[in-house]
């Protein structure tokens, strides 16, 4: 089955770049979630394309949302769910909201006038979060998600982008899962169904004849 792919100018007024946990449990050396990373080129490249894609965003002077994880001690908010994210996280004891880990990673530091999501408590950027009404409330229709990990969160924001109405794209060249397979496996099978996935050339592209045809 061949899926419909939407035709879509990407207009910077009405975008939103979207960086998913991009946080030192990640990107850090001691952070805990580098155990899970198996493919470690893949992951480097993707924080590196993430840094590029952060400032293709803000040189077309395009809305920037950073979506943490930030958990009060004892991770409460997980309750006693022993499955799932809900107990890996606790287990890990990941993204405690005190700590150094969950502080967002040199070079994706929010600058003035980039919001910054609060209230987030799972596995998707809109989970108990003001993501979505903040999107509203500025005129945003369109999404491009980067972060990690692709296969988790970011598939996750995806598939609710979609189902909030978004036109919803992800950053190829800027999210990683923990190994290939499991990255082309979303990027082939799963994206098509609720978006589209966008590289770091063909978003420099469309800006550029954006502005062409804007002038």
């Amino acid at each position: 089955m061949t899926l419909h792919q939407f035709d879509h100018d990407i207009d910077p007024g009405r975008t939103a770049l979207v960086l998913i946990e991009c946080q030192n449990e990640w990107l850090a050396p001691d952070g805990k979630l580098q155990l899970v990373i198996e493919d470690r080129p893949q992951f480097e490249r993707a924080a590196k394309g993430a840094l590029t894609l952060l400032q293709l965003a803000r040189d077309a002077q395009m809305s920037v949302a950073h979506v943490g994880l930030r958990f009060a001690e004892g991770h409460p908010e997980m309750g006693a769910g022993g499955f799932g994210l809900r107990g890996a996280i606790k287990q890990f004891g990941t993204f405690p909201s005190a700590s150094p880990a969950s502080e967002f990673a040199p070079g994706f530091t929010p600058r003035t006038g980039e919001f910054v999501v609060r209230g987030r408590v799972g596995g998707s950027a809109f989970a108990g979060s003001n993501l979505d009404i903040w999107l509203r409330n500025n005129a945003i229709d369109t999404v491009i998600l980067a972060g990690f990990a692709l296969h988790v969160c970011v598939e996750s924001s995806l598939r609710a982008a979609h189902d909030l109405g978004y036109f919803s794209y992800v950053a190829q060249d800027a999210t990683a899962a923990f190994n290939s397979a499991q990255r082309k496996h979303v990027l082939d099978d799963v994206v098509p169904h609720f978006g589209k996935a966008l590289s770091n050339a063909n978003l420099q592209s469309l800006l550029s004849t954006f502005q062409e045809l804007s002038a």
